[in-house]
């Protein structure tokens, strides 16, 4: 019984694993300060450039 018990676990999990990769992610990807300054510069450029100045 206590193998069965085991080799059940081992399974239930690995399943629960790939079923979580399967799933849709629901926090948006990670994007730093420095990639969010750039992408802002490149949206509206003239604002950027009299803000440095």
């Amino acid at each position: 019984m206590n193998r069965r018990k085991k080799i059940n676990q081992l399974l239930k999990a690995n399943a629960k694993k790939a079923s979580a990769k399967l799933a849709p992610k629901s926090k948006d990807r990670y994007i730093s300060k420095a990639d969010r300054l750039k992408l802002a510069a490149e949206a509206d450029p003239e604002t950027t450039v009299s803000a440095q100045s």
